[in-house]
Parts: C-alpha cells; sequence; structure tokens
C-alpha cells in the first residue's frame, strides 16, 4: 500500500483579478465625493447701485493682525454678533459693510461673516480692500 502525502489546499487564483476589478468599480460608481460649499451669500446684478444714507451703514474693518474695528471702535470678534444685532434692533435698515485688509487671514474673515450670520444681519455689504 502506498501513502499519500496530503500536500495541502490550494486557493484558485485565476479569478482574482476579475474579482479585483469588480470590486473597484462596485466602490467607485458607490462612493460619493463632499464638495466644499463656500459662503452661501447671494450677490446683486451686475451693474447695480443704490444710494444708502450714510445712517444707514456701518462699518465693520478688519486689519491684517486679524483686529476688528465695527463703527470705528475696537471690538473682540466673539462680541460683534452682540453689537449688531443691538444695533439692527436700533436701525432695521443698517447695512454692514465688511473690509478686510489684503494680509487679513481668511479665518478672521470668515468669523466676522459667522458673527454677522449669527446676529440675524440680511444686508452686508463685501467692500474692496484698496
Amino acid at each position: 500500500m502506498k501513502k499519500r502525502r496530503f500536500k495541502g489546499g490550494e486557493i484558485p487564483t485565476s479569478s482574482m483579478a476579475d474579482i479585483a476589478f469588480l470590486l473597484l468599480i462596485f466602490f467607485l460608481v458607490t462612493t460619493t465625493i463632499d464638495t466644499d460649499k463656500g459662503l452661501g451669500i447671494i450677490l446683486p446684478a451686475e451693474g447695480t447701485e443704490i444710494e444708502v444714507k450714510k445712517d444707514n451703514i456701518l462699518n465693520c474693518l478688519i486689519n491684517s493682525q486679524g483686529k476688528v474695528l465695527l463703527g470705528g471702535d475696537p471690538i473682540r470678534i466673539k462680541d460683534i454678533s452682540k453689537e449688531v444685532r443691538r444695533r439692527i434692533a436700533e436701525n432695521d435698515k443698517l447695512i454692514i459693510s465688511v473690509k478686510a485688509h489684503e494680509k487679513a487671514k481668511y479665518s478672521d474673515y470668515i468669523s466676522v461673516i459667522d458673527q454677522l450670520k449669527m446676529a440675524n444681519a440680511k444686508r452686508i455689504s463685501i467692500a474692496e480692500s484698496d
């Protein structure tokens, strides 16, 4: 009688490339890619200019160090929401004009815009820096 030697089981690899290809296609089809939304700001039509009284404009200036002037007075970024809410209660036609220095950090600019949104400021003007 001959003794048989057990060689062990083998995994068939002939269809591995097909399986890998199908998995790749499956994940490409089912994966969604998130895109940045950016700031949700509705811009007016090009060329429209409206005359506004000086009393209805509140200037918000951001310098290169991230310091903010609101109506000419220095203010901390976290206090902007409360102050703007108070001023809007006094004047419901108030327009906040935001102007940032060209070397101001983007994060400071976004923080100021977020504070204005938290104050329910609906009229925000983004001024060009000189």
